[in-house]
């Protein structure tokens, strides 16, 4: 499916790279556009490079090559202008507690340099969005963890930006609170016309407010499209097999292998700094020049040198499960467990549904999206991030 152009792109990225001390490559080249009133979802793992990206395009950091421009101004010649035209709430808490909500809205209202009678108004315009007028001027620290949030999106509106970043904006948040603040996204989207790019890695969240999803791992751009088209790349059933050990995929493997009715076979790991096997294709595989999945050729070539093979040394040693894109996936489970038997291996469950995003994100990627956790890199990518952007020297 090709993706529609907007009319007009209030967001142009071009080869946008983010090098840390000469060797890590937070973002490596990528290139997109966002059109005036689109939600833009950016769905990948923690140190993916989500949080790098937004902070280049709102002039926190200054990216090592490439280029954007935000609401036609350049962010590399324009940063004044570049930063009245964005509002950005932050992955990590940055409200004075011991201020009250108002007291905060006020604060940031100044440093807009907003006059007394216009901080005013939008204070109380933002109250009533963000529906926090009775507890205005409690002190934040009174606050739950949803209603810090939207005082965060409030005061990242109250200069009114053209463009709205959401870092994360329901991470930690209970189901209930999170779909509060959906709706209150969805309002800002829809009725405030708002330009929103969003970061997640909650594929439901994706799923539910955007009308493009980029998947972004390891710096690089694997697949944009809409939700629905990326989805329905993936033809056929999911067939999700978990093994009682890893030891089991190597056994089985082969044999599925051998099956054309299985279009493609995934490996999942749970841990982010564990190698994948990636993406074994077989047939009506999207390719690197497809419109919606675009792999990373880097990463792809030791995945697809492995079609019609039985080479395992790229699986991840602690996967036990395996994510089966099956033709008519219902009436080939009993196929499957035939298949088990004869390898002598112990099938701990056997699911099936329809593709998601999150079998979109794995056959992007060849990793599980969920309960990822940051590897050690991880960890040090966003340290010299933050000390980057406070403006201290990196040591090393």
């Amino acid at each position: 499916m090709t993706e529609e152009v907007p009319a007009f792109n209030i967001i142009e990225v071009h080869a946008l790279t983010k090098v840390f001390n000469h060797e890590i490559r937070a973002v490596d080249g990528v290139t997109f556009n966002v059109g005036k009133g689109e939600i833009l979802g950016f769905l990948g793992p923690n140190g993916a490079g989500k949080t790098t990206t937004l902070n280049m395009l709102s002039t926190l950091l200054k990216p090592t090559s490439g280029n954007a421009t935000v609401n036609g101004h350049r962010i590399d010649e324009e940063p004044d202008e570049v930063r009245r035209s964005v509002g950005y709430v932050f992955q990590d808490p940055t409200l004075d507690i011991e201020l009250t909500g108002r007291e905060n809205l006020d604060f940031h209202g100044r440093l807009y340099h907003l006059n007394r009678t216009l901080r005013r108004q939008r204070i109380e315009e933002m109250l009533d969005i963000v529906q926090l007028q009775e507890r205005a001027d409690d002190l934040v620290k009174t606050y739950s963890g949803g209603m810090k949030r939207r005082l965060e999106i409030a005061r990242g509106l109250l200069h009114h930006p053209e463009v709205l970043f959401l870092d994360e904006p329901t991470l930690g948040l209970d189901p209930q609170t999170r779909r509060s603040i959906w709706e209150h996204i969805h309002y800002l989207n829809q009725e405030k016309e708002v330009t929103i790019i969003l970061t997640t890695h909650y594929t439901e969240e994706a799923d539910y407010l955007c009308g493009r999803i980029l998947i972004i791992d390891f710096g690089k751009i694997v697949a944009l499209d809409t939700p629905q088209a990326l989805k329905a790349q993936l033809k056929g059933d999911v067939v999700s097999l978990t093994f009682e050990s890893a030891a089991m995929i190597p056994r089985i493997h082969p044999l599925l292998e051998k099956k054309n009715w299985i279009r493609r076979i995934n490996a999942v790991s749970n841990t982010t700094n564990q190698s994948s096997i990636g993406n074994m294709m077989h047939t009506n595989q999207p390719t690197a020049g497809s419109p919606g999945i675009r792999n990373d050729p880097h990463r792809t070539k030791s995945a697809t040198s492995t079609v019609k093979q039985t080479n395992m040394t790229n699986h991840p040693p602690t996967a036990k499960q395996l994510n089966l894109l099956v033709d008519d996936g219902g009436h080939r489970i009993p196929n499957i467990v035939k298949l088990a038997d004869e390898a002598a291996v112990v099938l701990e469950s056997v699911e099936l549904h329809k593709p998601t995003l999150d079998d979109v994100f794995i056959s992007a990627t060849g990793r599980n999206l969920r309960d990822q956790r940051g590897s050690f890199m991880d960890m040090i990518r966003r340290h010299r991030i933050m000390r980057q952007a406070r403006g201290r020297p990196t040591p090393g």
